[in-house]
């Protein structure tokens, strides 16, 4: 499957954690994976993502002709090395986040993921995606 999406990984404990990041054109997707690059993510695809299932978690990886590269509006199309693929552990979704949302999950092709809405232009938008991949790599520790 094929989104139109961006992401970007981190390594923790539990290996290389992908952030899908959503959005309509324009939301600012491109723009906080090159906030995130700045704070030990790694890109694995901007703009399109080929997402599959492999053990029951769900995986993503950039299509051939835009591997390595990310858009920056201004200066246009710019190499950037990826990483291959990495687990989607978490998506972000550009939209008005309430206060104190209750948890939200996005399934895509059968996985369900958490998801953070969120402004996709605001400045703390990268440190909301480290602590939310931290939050939920706990979560995930005391499951196992």
């Amino acid at each position: 499957m094929i989104r139109h999406a961006g992401m970007v990984a981190r390594w923790g404990p539990a290996g290389w954690r992908g952030v899908l990041i959503e959005g309509p054109s324009g939301a600012g997707k491109s723009d906080l994976a090159l906030r995130a690059l700045e704070r030990d993510f790694r890109l694995v695809a901007d703009d399109r993502v080929i997402l599959w299932v492999s053990g029951g978690r769900l995986f993503g990886c950039a299509p051939d002709p835009l591997r390595d590269l990310v858009e920056v509006r201004g200066l246009g199309v710019l190499a950037e090395p990826a990483l291959a693929f990495a687990e989607v552990a978490l998506a972000i979704r550009s939209g008005v986040p309430e206060r104190m949302p209750d948890p939200q999950a996005l399934e895509v092709l059968g996985v369900r993921i958490p998801l953070l809405v969120a402004d996709l232009r605001e400045p703390s938008a990268p440190a909301k995606l480290s602590r939310a991949l931290d939050a939920f790599d706990v979560g995930l520790k005391r499951r196992i």
